[in-house]
């Protein structure tokens, strides 16, 4: 597959700016996606907060359903104009997103060995900060910055690989430091709760609760 040389979405992510999302002298215009249900979700497509660097790889196939696609959409405002033409447009519109985000989809799988170092890089940042509770936990805006990608790329990507977002992979992380710590350590639910980041039991107790359906100490009486 060869690479875009631009973001294919960049014109199409400046339109719906332009016409839904309040960029430039919009209100004249708002109702072309706003009033459609696409206007509801369209922040929903999170291919819309990826950087520059994280643009498409297309396959010959999928460039030739995008030019269609964009073809398509250009042409329509100029040589059908009537009562259905936004609706045939936004239609357009929503299915070149849809398949935008089947392409990102398979982008993911295929290209999985590279995401699995990026992968890679992220536990060895996030067990460099669990090894040392000074640090605390840190935040998903931490985390992409250190890998250099954008923080709804990396979610996407986690979510794509490991069933995780960001902030849940984080979690479990945590989760799976503090059972070990639990296990092969005499240290208290507590001192285990600092030394991840917590400065409050009750918080560690919380989190831990809510992900594994038990306490801490529960946990750890149950090897014993």
């Amino acid at each position: 597959m060869d690479p875009l040389s631009e973001n294919f979405l960049a014109p199409l992510v400046s339109w719906v700016r332009f016409f839904c999302l309040g960029g430039g002298d919009s209100n004249r215009h708002a109702d072309l996606i706003c009033n459609y249900q696409l206007g509801k979700k369209i922040q929903q497509y999170g291919f819309f907060s990826y950087a520059v660097n994280e643009a498409l790889f297309l396959s010959e196939k999928e460039k030739s359903v995008v030019t269609t696609l964009f073809e398509s959409i250009a042409m329509e405002p100029e040589h059908n104009i009537d009562k259905f033409s936004q609706d045939v447009l936004v239609s357009q519109i929503e299915l070149l997103l849809n398949y935008s985000n089947r392409f990102y989809n398979r982008q993911f799988i295929t290209r999985k060995v590279l995401y699995v170092d990026l992968i890679v890089q992220l536990d060895a940042y996030l067990a460099m900060h669990l090894e040392n509770e000074l640090k605390g936990l840190p935040t998903v805006q931490q985390v992409s910055d250190h890998l250099r990608v954008s923080q709804r790329y990396l979610t996407d990507m986690l979510k794509s690989l490991t069933g995780h977002g960001t902030q849940q992979y984080i979690h479990y992380r945590l989760i799976e430091k503090a059972k070990s710590l639990l296990v092969i350590t005499d240290l208290s639910v507590a001192e285990i709760g600092y030394q991840l980041g917590f400065e409050h039991p009750q918080s560690f107790n919380k989190l831990f609760k809510m992900k594994t359906k038990t306490t801490p100490s529960e946990f750890r009486d149950s090897f014993n």
